[in-house]
């Protein structure tokens, strides 16, 4: 048996946080069940071994401005995000255990996008500013958005 629910036509009042036998955190929607996982994403699995690969693979072999250029840049907010996340909700100053959000995703793109680009290279004098890495973190950060709220992504489980 197959369940749909739109995540946007949820009543706030129907939204629960309960805390299982092992001291997790999860999301109860009227009786149903929604959760992130996090490190265990397929998307989080996919950019991190891409950028693993091509960090000490790929860029050292092949001479590509766009290898080693930006690569790794579009795999910024697929990688970090799901971590900082895990790491909020662990601390209890993430409230749930949805998909990430595209204000999450932007907040979060907003502040490595000032810390990477801006703080590091002329506070540091660390690094170079380059407007195309931000660019690249953003890509990467849309893709990421639509690969975690895309409706076959928003699977409901029944309450056990």
């Amino acid at each position: 048996m197959s369940f749909s629910v739109s995540p946007a036509k949820i009543p706030i009042r129907d939204l629960d946080l309960e805390t299982t036998a092992r001291g997790r955190h999860r999301t109860r929607i009227a009786g149903f069940m929604s959760r992130f996982e996090y490190s265990r994403d397929p998307l989080f699995r996919m950019a991190a071994a891409g950028y693993v690969l091509n960090q000490w693979l790929v860029k050292p072999l092949v001479p590509s401005t766009f290898l080693r250029g930006h690569f790794n840049d579009l795999l910024l907010i697929p990688v970090a995000l799901p971590v900082v996340l895990c790491v909020q909700r662990l601390l209890d100053l993430r409230k749930h255990d949805a998909a990430p959000s595209w204000v999450e995703m932007a907040l979060h793109l907003s502040v490595w996008s000032l810390i990477c680009e801006y703080i590091g290279p002329f506070w540091l004098r660390h690094g170079t500013s380059d407007l195309w890495d931000v660019v690249a973190y953003a890509v990467g950060g849309v893709v990421a958005c639509l690969w975690w709220n895309r409706p076959t992504h928003q699977t409901i489980l029944r309450q056990q």
